[in-house]
């Protein structure tokens, strides 16, 4: 069964820093793309990240470039969001997703999404 458990979310202030994690079960991390996706309260929920499989590449939205990190521990079978310099507008409900294929195409769009996790709270007060 394909399992993703996302942590590390909180409360933080702006300029602040968190890292996610997304640990997978029941499928390879190497072998799939994993995207980061978040929901803010009201809005849609948007792709922020993928890391593509085999190699790792990774692709960022405009909005997080030179601020967020994602990466990828293949003996963990487990994904990272490093965030730096958070915004309050980056207040959101962040998932991670296993999603089609095996190399990111962008940096996630909900119609690749095979696999939810639950989520994690990010809250950056002002």
């Amino acid at each position: 069964e394909v399992q993703l458990v996302e942590s590390g979310g909180g409360l933080v202030q702006a300029g602040g820093s968190l890292r996610l994690s997304c640990a997978a079960s029941g499928f390879t991390v190497v072998d799939a793309p994993i995207g980061w996706f978040r929901q803010a309260p009201g809005k849609e929920r948007e792709g922020v990240s993928c890391v593509g499989g085999r190699e790792g590449s990774t692709y960022y939205t405009d909005s997080v470039k030179a601020r967020f990190t994602a990466s990828r521990d293949n003996a963990k079978n487990t994904v990272y969001l490093e965030m730096n310099g958070l915004k309050p507008e980056d207040t959101a409900v962040y998932y991670c997703a296993r999603l089609n294929g095996i190399y990111c195409l962008t940096y996630g769009s909900l119609e690749e999404v095979q696999h939810w996790g639950k989520g994690t709270q990010v809250t950056v007060s002002s």
